[in-house]
């Protein structure tokens, strides 16, 4: 059943792309298929799927449409968040939610924050009898567009983090699709802002006795790997089709048709060992999350993003090799891949992951304890 969404996800992919069409019928065949549900138990009404099976549906959707493996980032690192907490009414409430088929977005990042990963400083929880008034701005909220509820991080009116989960639809939420990124373009990574939006007393968690975030750093980074990993084989899937494609080679190359020209054949070969090595590293490293030490999973997660970055854009690159000036053309849209691969690296640069693991090797340093390591 999987196998079979996936395939018809793929289909108008590049398309879809190409001419801005954002995949909300693709989510509705999500949320109806329960996807989201993936790593729920069995008992939980979900598919019971380990960490490893789960990064490598997060590889095959990727490669299916880059967009939507991106955009269920936020969903599927709010599942694991859900899965650790303590069994209450408000774990089953939101456990049912989530076998349903339903989706959750995200409210984290602000722009006026002075460090990526402050905890929402900017956006308020005031509290309001039995409620709690949320008031602010939240910017790069990949997939909340498509989602049904969204996570959501601030300050109370005495300066205390808190989170919550919101239910969009409801008054005073406004999602706005204005992200302009050259990749990635349809996982609507803009703006969310929340003006007199509403959330019980009970749905209000105060860190760090009610939620910790540190265990998910890793899951959030090695998730953009997976998604790299799913482009790399994209770029093998166009690079055949287009060695298979083209009638006209050069004077000067190796055979008259260039399927058969033994320098083509190289650079699809080449690709497809990046290709495979991408996947590879991401199921591996995918194994040490499932474990219990945070910080070695933090470790290998950010080494298999330095190593993803250049395999990534090598390959993406390698691509254009195989082809010919009609490779450039518009109409083509084979530089999505490099555009998208691109974007993705760029969430957290590889140049801050290589000195903190520097630092570690060299002078015993801990790593950095936030998501975003």
């Amino acid at each position: 059943m999987t196998a079979a969404l996936i395939a018809r996800i793929a289909e108008g992919a590049a398309h879809r792309e190409a001419e801005g069409i954002a995949p909300f019928e693709q989510i509705a065949w999500i949320k109806q298929a329960r996807l989201g549900a993936h790593r729920l138990p069995v008992a939980e009404g979900g598919a019971g799927a380990s960490v490893r099976d789960l990064f490598d549906l997060v590889v095959r959707l990727s490669h299916a449409d880059s967009n939507i493996g991106h955009l269920l980032r936020a969903h599927f690192g709010t599942v694991e968040d859900i899965l650790t907490w303590p069994d209450s009414p408000r774990r089953q409430r939101w456990i049912a939610r989530v076998a349903a088929g339903e989706l959750f977005g995200n409210g984290n990042n602000e722009l006026g924050a002075k460090h990526a990963g402050d905890y929402g400083k900017s956006t308020t929880f005031t509290p309001d009898g039995d409620e709690y008034v949320v008031e602010g701005a939240k910017y790069y909220s990949t997939g909340t567009l498509y989602a049904d509820h969204t996570f959501v991080t601030g300050v109370t009116d005495t300066g205390v983090p808190v989170s919550a989960l919101l239910t969009l639809g409801a008054g005073g939420i406004t999602v706005e699709d204005d992200w302009d990124g050259f990749g990635q373009s349809l996982t609507a990574t803009g703006t969310t802002r929340f003006e007199g939006a509403r959330v019980t007393a009970g749905e209000v968690a105060f860190p760090p006795e009610d939620y910790d975030r540190w265990h998910l750093g890793p899951f959030y980074q090695h998730y953009l790997n997976a998604v790299v990993a799913g482009n790399l084989r994209s770029v093998l899937d166009d690079a055949v089709a287009l060695i298979r494609s083209r009638r006209r080679s050069f004077t000067h190359g190796s055979a008259d048709l260039p399927k058969d020209d033994p320098v083509l054949q190289e650079v699809v070969g080449e690709i497809a060992a990046l290709s495979a090595a991408a996947t590879a590293i991401v199921l591996e490293t995918a194994d040490v999350l499932a474990g219990d030490d945070v910080h070695e999973a933090a470790l290998r997660a950010s080494q298999a993003q330095v190593v993803l970055h250049d395999l990534g854009l090598r390959a993406a690159t390698a691509l254009f090799e195989v082809g010919g000036a009609s490779a450039v053309k518009r109409s083509a849209n084979l530089d999505r891949h490099w555009r998208n691969i691109r974007t993705v690296v760029s969430h957290n640069p590889v140049r801050f992951k290589n000195r903190a693991i520097g630092d570690l090797l060299v002078n015993g340093e801990t790593l950095p304890d936030n998501t975003y390591f």
